[in-house]
């Protein structure tokens, strides 16, 4: 008696979760190519708050987490109604595998892709493309006052 009834609070829940299983989609109102766009504006933005604060000689250390988590949060906000606010392939990838449902993954995985690919090619124009002996050394808290190869400073 008692496994009956919880198959029937199982069989209630499925149905709830179902239809979407916690993937992301293009909200009603919104076309694919919105939510693309959305997708790609977003993570240009993650991405360039990780290449500022959270890697090589940018890095702050670890008020470079509350800088990227602080950026998560508000894309969220601001993304979520539109796109949902995936900004990543993975996350989307796996609710759509469960519920079978591919019907806008592009979105979900082009949107991240392009974004990521513009944020890196923005960082590389306004900073060059790193490395260097003083770029190295300033990743690791050494400043060093002679620079080997001036080219690649």
């Amino acid at each position: 008696m008692g496994d009956s009834s919880g198959d029937e609070i199982d069989s209630f829940v499925i149905q709830i979760q179902a239809p979407h299983c916690g993937s992301n989609y293009p909200a009603a109102g919104y076309s694919a190519g919105s939510a693309f766009l959305m997708e790609a504006v977003l993570t240009f933005g993650l991405v360039s708050v990780v290449l500022g604060t959270a890697s090589g000689a940018q890095s702050i250390g670890v008020f470079g987490a509350i800088g990227v988590g602080a950026y998560i949060a508000l894309a969220g906000l601001w993304g979520s109604p539109i796109s949902g606010a995936s900004m990543n392939p993975a996350r989307t990838f796996g609710p759509n595998l469960v519920g079978t449902d591919f019907t806008s993954y592009w979105v979900y995985a082009a949107g991240p892709l392009a974004g990521a690919m513009l944020a890196v090619g923005a960082a590389w124009v306004l900073r060059g493309p790193g490395g260097g002996r003083a770029g190295s050394g300033a990743a690791q808290g050494d400043l060093y006052t002679e620079i080997e190869h001036p080219d690649k400073a």
